[in-house]
């Protein structure tokens, strides 16, 4: 079961916006991967609580941040119900999506768990619906993802396998480069993984 803490920052100036401390782990029904967030001054800034199935669906999605919250899973598409701070407003949104995303490391993880590619310059098309910070606002994007190359790398508890994926933004053609070992995320726009207590998980599909 991996455990650590990413860092997370803007990924234009680098401005440190939060701390995610996590454990994931894969399980007989899929994945599930939790985490606590705190401020660059140690703040609870909120928490991450996501499960997959086994081909990759979200069974159960639940964000907090800034007291607001989300519930989500795969349903007619995705559907999740927002509650604003006050508990009083809750808004339930659908769409024709494949899943969600977001600032955390897990829905990077999420999403090669729900595409399953294989090393090539094609890429896949997918449709998100991303919760962007800080009050947690639901936005459709398209992405496409290529795995462009998956290498072994010696450590000294065995081989690791780091994929590298190239991840482009279809409204602005913006990409951008994501390098993930197992469950755990190595390095991307916006998140640094600063420490690892144990190795990350790998799963029954991956080499």
């Amino acid at each position: 079961m991996p455990r650590g803490r990413y860092s997370l920052h803007d990924p234009h100036d680098h401005t440190p916006l939060a701390e995610e401390h996590f454990q994931c782990a894969p399980g007989p029904s899929g994945w599930r991967y939790v985490s606590q967030l705190t401020t660059p001054t140690g703040d609870h800034h909120g928490s991450v609580d996501l499960a997959l199935d086994e081909l990759g669906r979200p069974i159960r999605l639940e964000l907090h941040a800034a007291s607001w919250q989300v519930r989500g899973a795969a349903l007619d598409g995705v559907t999740w119900v927002r509650t604003d701070p006050t508990g009083t407003h809750a808004t339930e949104g659908n769409t024709p999506a494949h899943a969600f995303t977001g600032t955390s490391p897990a829905f990077l993880i999420a999403t090669t768990r729900l595409l399953r590619l294989t090393p090539s310059h094609t890429a896949t098309r997918v449709r998100l619906v991303a919760f962007t910070d800080p009050v947690l606002a639901p936005r459709t994007v398209d992405q496409s993802w290529a795995l462009l190359k998956r290498e072994a790398h010696a450590t000294d508890n065995g081989p690791l396998t780091v994929d590298e994926y190239q991840v482009t933004a279809l409204d602005t053609g913006e990409q951008h480069t994501v390098h993930i070992a197992g469950d755990v995320v190595l390095a991307a726009p916006g998140i640094e993984l600063e420490h690892l207590e144990t190795p990350p998980s790998t799963f029954p599909d991956t080499p």
